[in-house]
């Protein structure tokens, strides 16, 4: 997609000259006896960021967070989680075919729920029901626009949950995110959970790789898993040093993803019949409306494509817009112009 200003998303990155260089020069070994050297140093690298004992790199987010699941419940539990979240909506109905489990969803704002919601849905002990095991958070989230988690709201839930003999798992894909917005170390948001999931693919730009993080015994457990569901990876070194070179040139440059993703969200709102809110723009993602423009999302987004931008339509009305290292200031200018055009 040469020349395109793609706002698809944040998964639609290239891997810059300096971090293919540090994939072709990376030391590998066999990952699946343990021997990769690179795949070593960026769990024990990722373990000691989120402040956990250990952590796995797999290949997705998605299985990033079905291994969680996996590993914290047994078929037949029960997993409560905001409607709108990522592992309910997006990822192929795996928790059910890979775990067994079922989701009681839960509506939150923007994605964040509040422990008094949580409470209401934990199951009373009776043969009637299905047994609550885990909590599903998600931080920063997706179809909240880029929402942030509020840490006083994570550890009342954690507070519930452990109170409840419950497990909390944090969906961490955009964790990076949150956690450059409101400077807040990500051993912060993890030290509320009892397993997290990272992505490395997304804002920080390596093309493909996530990890779990968590105590010895639960990535024990994940490990088995992850060989279950195909996981195992022989000399993967190569891409996992384009996650170490990412966590370490890549973080601080997130400020710019927001500050973009603010700016066209201003720009939209001045736009007759558009319907965003820029407050509610936290991080690299902006949601708006164009129903009352008289165009569908579909429609805007063929439009769009027509004068060389690539945006996502979620729905009829809703589109969904993701900066991230390779859209500029500049880039964003020209993307507001197209809009302009396509809209007026």
């Amino acid at each position: 997609m040469t020349d395109f200003v793609d706002l698809r998303s944040d998964t639609v990155t290239k891997p810059t000259p300096a971090m293919r260089k540090a994939m072709a020069e990376a030391e590998v070994g066999d990952d699946v006896f343990g021997e990769d050297p690179t795949v070593n140093f960026l769990q024990e690298k990722i373990a000691r960021i989120l402040g956990k004992e250990s952590a796995l790199f797999v290949p997705s987010g998605t299985m990033a967070n079905q291994l969680a699941i996996k590993s914290h419940t047994q078929p037949g539990d029960e997993v409560i989680i905001e409607a709108t979240s990522h592992p309910y909506n997006f990822e192929g109905g795996a928790a059910a075919a890979l775990s067994g489990i079922q989701f009681y969803c839960i509506k939150g704002a923007r994605g964040i729920l509040d422990a008094s919601q949580v409470e209401e849905a934990v199951r009373p002990e009776d043969h009637h029901f299905p047994v609550t095991r885990l909590i599903c958070l998600e931080n920063t989230h997706n179809r909240g626009g880029g929402s942030v988690y509020p840490l006083e709201q994570m550890a009342a839930i954690h507070r519930l949950a452990k109170s409840k003999g419950l497990l909390l798992h944090l969906d961490g894909a955009r964790l990076w995110n949150a956690s450059v917005a409101h400077g807040v170390d990500p051993k912060e948001y993890a030290q509320w959970t009892d397993s997290v999931s990272v992505c490395l693919s997304k804002g920080l730009g390596a093309p493909i790789g996530s990890l779990v993080a968590g105590s010895r015994t639960f990535i024990d457990r994940v490990h088995r898993f992850r060989k279950m569901f195909g996981g195992g990876m022989r000399q993967v070194g190569i891409i996992a040093a384009a996650g170490i070179y990412a966590l370490d040139h890549h973080m601080e440059r997130l400020k710019e993803d927001h500050q973009n993703a603010k700016r066209i969200a201003l720009g939209l709102e001045k736009f007759t019949g558009v319907s965003v809110d820029p407050e509610h723009v936290e991080t690299n993602i902006v949601i708006l409306d164009v129903e009352n423009t008289g165009m569908t999302a579909p429609h805007v987004a063929e439009a769009m494509k027509q004068k060389r931008i690539l945006i996502h339509a979620l729905g009829r009305t809703q589109i969904r817009l993701v900066t991230h290292l390779d859209v500029s200031s500049e880039d964003i200018e020209v993307a507001l112009e197209a809009f302009e055009k396509v809209l007026k």
